[in-house]
């Protein structure tokens, strides 16, 4: 890694810590730390579960458990079974826990409003830009990746997002059963295997490998999330199935694709993938490609 890159990040976290008001005591000046008022803030109007918020913070559960109690010795939370279920549990917000989240809202509206009074309307929108365009890489670098079963239920989601949004792109629509049939078998080793990404608890993409003979491995079912469009997430899913491939000593990668997806046939041409013949007689598919790993 560039020493200077690493350099800058390092000035750029002291600079946002110290403006933030991350080095206080007393986030705010209502006499508890940052990372308190943001888990009261976090829990949010209706609550939350513990686990969620571990997940969403990417705390670990003592650290998360230490600071539930303290808002509960303020009377901001209390902890509640989840559902009426005693194995899983909630946190909520008290009412004066609701008014204190909402001082905290204004308080926050105000500090940040004194960081863009001082600067014109270029410089705003310049900060302003560049602010959301450091979220979303900041985002971006905390997606894992994670192979699951194709029965589990975050890659059933995945996978029924990416056909509700083939249903509404596809010229002639989509339905499931028309497409060639794809089961779990196929997607679980040593047939292949399935891939979602996460970020913060939340599955943001997905993607299949068929392992084939004579070297070849197909990719099936890319998709992500219209949340997480415009982090790469899309290259890295590729990158990881490929890379996936090779370990399982696969040479050459092959995948399908609609006209309607133009986003993502560019993106094949883009990443190295050159167009064939059809070598699956797939229904809906208008481009067939290659890649040679």
């Amino acid at each position: 890694m560039d020493a200077g890159s690493v350099a800058a990040v390092r000035r750029f976290n002291r600079a946002v810590t110290q403006r933030v008001g991350a080095l206080d005591d007393a986030f705010l000046a209502r006499g508890r730390s940052l990372g308190q008022s943001r888990l009261l803030w976090e829990i949010g109007e209706t609550g939350a579960g513990l686990k969620e918020l571990r997940d969403r913070l990417g705390l670990d559960s003592g650290y998360l458990t230490r600071m539930v109690q303290a808002l509960e010795g303020a009377g901001l939370a209390v902890v509640v079974a989840s559902d009426g279920d005693a194995r899983t549990r909630s946190v909520r917000l008290t009412d004066a826990g609701l008014a204190e989240r909402a001082e905290l809202d204004r308080l926050s509206d105000a500090q940040a409003e004194s960081m863009l009074e001082p600067l014109d309307e270029s410089q705003r929108q310049r900060l302003v830009d560049a602010m959301e365009v450091v979220e979303r890489l900041l985002l971006a670098s905390e997606v894992q990746f994670e192979v699951v079963e194709p029965s589990n239920p975050d890659a059933r989601a995945a996978v029924g997002a990416y056909f509700a949004e083939l249903a509404t792109r596809f010229d002639t629509g989509f339905e499931p059963g028309s497409t060639l049939p794809l089961g779990d078998e196929a997607l679980s080793m040593p047939a292949g295997l399935m891939l979602i990404a996460r970020v913060h608890g939340e599955t943001v993409a997905c993607g299949g490998l068929k392992l084939l003979a004579d070297g070849v491995a197909e990719i099936k079912r890319v998709w992500v999330s219209p949340a997480a469009r415009g982090m790469g997430l899309g290259k890295r899913m590729l990158g990881e199935l490929e890379s996936r491939a090779r370990e399982h000593g696969r040479t050459v990668v092959r995948l399908d694709t609609n006209r309607a997806l133009v986003e993502a046939i560019a993106l094949y041409r883009r990443t190295g993938y050159y167009e064939i013949e059809d070598f699956n007689g797939e229904p809906y598919a208008h481009h067939w490609f290659e890649k040679t790993l």
